[in-house]
């Protein structure tokens, strides 16, 4: 027996789907505006994972120019049936009093693709899945989106035929499911088993109020009977559980004779700041009756699992190593470290490996703010207790030209620690804050710097707390600003936020010269209670 230690993917990765091929798990999560498009992670044993593959890695598949932060790539479905994996996801356009999405599918014969060119499914709702029945038949399901003021926006769940000759949906929607009073029925998924279907639903929003209901029919047409075991999961009644907000579940049957739930959730902070974001969580289930439950009981989320898999010594292997605990790129290979992922759209020519070997050259593109063309690399906040370095070297002879390290939630809500140019003082370091009530530089016009030469920079964070430093030789570092509230890179910190914490390095050039910056290396180190920055 193993242990597996919750969220066993830690930092943004919500919305988990998960399947089983033969002897190989797979979780896909959503990714928001990150590119490219979907995380795919892989595991033999439900405890350790490693990302597999991002397949959205194409503009022809995915475009989210101009899309504002937390839209993009919403609650991806990953499904595989007769040698293909297929994977279903919306690109979320806007949202206000519509919902503007577009739902696609691609396909792939191995999870490290080719993946396909999209197809169009159709723009009613969003959180789409597909459902391979054993008759050969496919069903496509989706939240059904409603703006009237007197309905219900979240109108329920619908059920379509997906006919794979035709590469479309056929025959008319049939909303199989009205949802319950717990409201915002999202994120279906559809699964038989014993001759019933079981539609696995979302609800309650995605705060803290988050469930998951299940309901069975001997029909995939319905009528579906809500289950006694409602909900399913949920942190709700469980004030004091550190695991919160669960809900968005998926099901799969393993290869060991158990059954398993993964499921989004978050870790808050001071009991409210969940700055990792939504993160995903494995539980055991069982069966009653014919009707799904969490073993033990109860619908509480359990932060420790036993599951049926022979343990390793492989130290190499365990929770905290890997993809999931430190890491440094250097940039001397042929691309960058696979925890980097860019905003929106590719890096393209924003970024060489090749003009200066050993190091990566960004070209200055747009500000932090905007959602079109930033020279920006970020990756996510995995720990309550990290530190992110990085040594620049940047030239500028203006102060609309800047590079350096930011903490970075999304372009209304970031802090930037970076090196300009000021009319005064020649080259500077400093930081400046935008938070959504407003803007400000809170170490002023900043440090004097030597007019060359590189500068390493530093943010440590410890749950709320975030302190940038900086050094000049690599090993006595200064403390630069404000003790920073890194409480504020929570989705808890307005509404209509659902992604997390990311560290980035990123250059602007909003004059339009595209000044380059040059950047050493990145690291990423997991924090004790006793690390200190001399």
């Amino acid at each position: 027996m193993i242990t597996i230690k919750n969220p066993v993917l830690t930092g943004f990765h919500p919305d988990p789907s998960m399947i089983r091929v033969g002897e190989d798990y797979y979780i896909a999560v959503s990714t928001f505006e990150w590119f490219p498009g979907v995380e795919i992670y892989h595991s033999k044993n439900l405890r350790d994972w490693e990302l597999a593959v991002r397949p959205l890695n194409r503009l022809s598949q995915l475009n989210m120019t101009g899309e504002a932060s937390s839209k993009g790539v919403w609650a991806p479905c990953l499904s595989y049936h007769n040698g293909k994996f297929y994977l279903i996801y919306s690109d979320m356009k806007s949202t206000g009093v519509f919902y503007d999405v577009n739902n696609y599918l691609v396909t792939a014969e191995d999870i490290q693709g080719p993946w396909s060119e999209p197809i169009y499914m159709n723009s009613s709702g969003f959180d789409p899945s597909l459902f391979h029945d054993d008759d050969g038949r496919k069903w496509f399901v989706n939240m059904f989106s409603d703006f009237r003021t007197w309905k219900v926006r979240f109108s329920g769940i619908v059920l379509q035929e997906y006919s794979e000759e035709e590469q479309r949906l056929t025959g008319e929607p049939v909303r199989i499911f009205a949802g319950t009073p717990a409201r915002t029925t999202e994120g279906p998924h559809l699964y038989k088993r014993d001759g019933w279907y079981y539609l696995f639903c979302a609800e309650g929003g995605t705060g803290v109020r988050h469930q998951e209901t299940v309901l069975r029919s001997r029909n995939v047409e319905g009528p579906y009977e809500v289950s006694p075991f409602t909900p399913l999961i949920t942190g709700w009644p469980y004030a004091d559980n550190p695991i919160q907000k669960a809900g968005h579940a998926s099901l799969v049957e393993g290869n060991n004779g158990e059954w398993y739930l993964a499921h989004l959730c978050g870790r808050p902070v001071e009991g409210k700041y969940c700055i990792l974001g939504r993160e995903t969580a494995i539980q055991k289930v069982v069966w009653e009756n014919d009707w799904p439950r969490l073993a033990g009981g109860s619908s509480k989320p359990q932060t420790e699992v036993e599951v049926n898999y022979p343990d390793t010594d492989d130290e190499t292997r365990q929770k905290g190593a890997g993809y999931f605990g430190d890491w440094r790129d250097d940039f001397s290979g042929s691309t960058w470290d696979a925890h980097f992922q860019t905003l929106r759209v590719p890096m393209g020519d924003k970024a060489s490996m090749t003009a200066r070997p050993g190091w990566l050259r960004m070209y200055g593109r747009e500000s932090l703010e905007s959602c079109y063309d930033q020279s920006f690399l970020g990756f996510r906040q995995q720990h309550f207790c990290v530190q992110a370095d990085t040594k620049a070297e940047f030239a500028p002879v203006s102060h609309q030209q800047m590079a350096g390290l930011t903490y970075f939630y999304n372009g209304s809500c970031f802090y930037y620690l970076y090196v300009t140019h000021d009319e005064e003082l020649g080259r500077v370091l400093t930081v400046m804050r935008k938070l959504p009530e407003g803007f400000d530089m809170p170490a002023g016009a900043g440090i004097p710097l030597p007019q060359e030469g590189p500068v390493w920079m530093r943010m440590m964070v410890r749950y709320g707390d975030a302190q940038f430093y900086y050094s000049l030789d690599g090993e006595k570092y200064e403390k630069i600003g404000p003790q920073l509230d890194a409480r504020r890179m929570s989705d808890e910190e307005g509404p209509g936020r659902f992604t997390g914490a990311f560290f980035g390095i990123c250059c602007q050039d909003i004059s339009g010269r595209r000044r380059a910056a040059d950047f050493d290396f990145v690291e990423y180190r997991v924090l004790t209670d006793t690390d200190q920055t001399e």
